[in-house]
């Protein structure tokens, strides 16, 4: 069995688990102080979810050298 596949696929999912639960943490954190409520706080809550879920996806690549959507292709 070719373990070196198996390591690279739960490498990417560990990546984006990590990334999915610290982009929740920290836009909830942020609408909380900010004390944003009612659909105002859905709406930014998608937004801000999105920015740092693909700056912490984007930063993993940077660091640990993973290729999650492999847009720098040539």
């Amino acid at each position: 069995m070719n373990f070196a596949s198996v390591k690279k696929w739960a490498v990417f999912f560990i990546g984006i688990l990590c990334a999915i639960v610290i982009a929740d943490v920290v836009s909830l954190v942020i609408l909380s102080v900010a004390g944003i409520e009612g659909w105002m706080k859905f709406l930014l809550n998608f937004v801000l979810y999105a920015v740092f879920f693909f700056a912490i996806l984007f930063a993993l690549e940077k660091i640990f050298h993973i290729k999650f959507f492999g847009f720098n292709k040539e």
